[in-house]
């Protein structure tokens, strides 16, 4: 059974590892401070906020996301960092976790809910590609 929801303390493990996962995909390797950071802030759930999906009761995939203003619109939802484990891949969890952040985003009369992913994703791409519009955007970055 797959379910959706905050994490908890018990969840920490799981979460780094799915989190080192994500960043590894990404080419990137963090600091153990960053782990207790982010997992600090989440515990918060003030300026981001996690959603963690459970196959059978196993954290399986993590969602990361945070709303900002909008000069154009109602505020936004950004979602930040989304992963499942490769062992759960094609069983609905990018799918029930996007899902439960829109929901939770609609909940809180946010205008819309946005992610980006490199262009060489093509696995979640097909995914993205069903459920969310591809506007053309390119995203620039000045790295600080």
């Amino acid at each position: 059974m797959l379910t959706i929801g905050r994490l908890d303390g018990t969840d920490r493990g799981a979460w780094q590892e799915l989190f080192a996962g994500y960043n590894e995909f990404y080419g990137r390797t963090m600091p153990d401070e960053f782990f207790a950071q982010a997992w600090e802030r989440f515990g918060r759930d003030e300026e981001v906020h996690a959603l963690g999906a459970r196959l059978d009761g196993q954290l399986v995939g993590i969602a990361h996301f945070l709303t900002h203003a909008s000069t154009t619109a109602p505020d936004a939802c950004y979602l930040q960092d989304l992963f499942t484990a490769p062992e759960a891949r094609g069983q609905g969890v990018a799918r029930a976790l996007l899902e439960a952040v829109t929901a939770w985003a609609r909940e809180r009369e946010c205008g819309r809910v946005y992610w980006s992913t490199h262009e060489s994703n093509t696995t979640a791409r097909r995914l993205y590609d069903q459920v969310a519009e591809n506007r053309g955007f390119i995203l620039y970055v000045i790295p600080l």
